[in-house]
């Protein structure tokens, strides 16, 4: 079964600093319909302009993966970490017992785009962990590049939960087959550009719930990019 969650349909917040659109329910945006799919709880779709940021915040119990599609995103959290996330760069919080960050737009006029990206853990109250990993550009072009698992598989992130992260650089024309598990859930988020995913034609912030099927085939209609999600049945 395939069922789309198109990109107008989402949820949206507008401030001064931040453009947001939420795949699933988040911060006062709620409907019982969108509460997320499987373990996949958040996919936000952030701008955020030159000088704006999240201030310090707490996250507790959850996997926070965030992905930058372009600009640069500067972090600081509570375990001493300080970093700028770039495109290509994937990174991942496990929150566990509770940790503190920030993360604003280190440019003063030019905007970042971001996705972040939030799994709910098999495993309460571990140790908060941080990775922060950079995937070369020949390993996501036209193949999906596995960059978060539960085993650290393919020298990627390790997940407090059975779901693994695939990323995907695309060019107008490329075509990607992918090998689906009938008793497993997968998400397709579409993160610039647009794709033909199955026959269904997707542009950016759409988004493919894939259930009871064999076969992922995708044709990229212009240059772009796209997440895939293989969660637990």
């Amino acid at each position: 079964m395939i069922t789309l969650r198109a990109a107008k349909d989402r949820f949206h917040t507008k401030i001064d600093w931040l453009d947001s659109w939420h795949t699933f329910s988040f911060g006062h945006h709620h409907d019982p319909k969108h509460m997320g799919f499987s373990d996949l709880r958040v996919i936000n779709d952030d701008v955020v302009t030159g000088g704006g940021g999240f201030a310090t915040h707490p996250h507790k119990d959850m996997e926070i993966i965030t992905v930058v599609l372009s600009g640069a995103l500067s972090h600081k959290d509570s375990l001493g970490n300080g970093s700028t996330i770039l495109p290509g760069d994937v990174q991942k919080m496990s929150a566990g017992t509770g940790i503190r960050h920030s993360e604003f737009n280190t440019s003063p006029a030019e905007p970042v785009h971001l996705l972040q990206l939030w799994i709910q853990p098999s495993k309460e109250g571990v140790q908060p962990a941080y990775w922060q990993q950079h995937f070369a550009p020949e390993t996501r072009q036209g193949k999906f590049c596995l960059v978060v698992s539960p085993d650290a598989a393919e020298s990627s992130i390790p997940i407090y939960q059975d779901a693994r992260l695939y990323v995907t650089d695309l060019e107008k024309g490329d075509t990607l087959k992918h090998a689906l598990d009938a008793k497993r859930n997968y998400w397709l988020h579409v993160a610039t550009g647009s794709i033909t995913a199955n026959g269904q034609k997707l542009a950016a912030g759409d988004g493919l719930a894939l259930t009871d099927e064999t076969l992922l085939d995708v044709v990229s209609d212009v240059d772009g990019s796209a997440i895939l999600f293989d969660l637990a049945g």
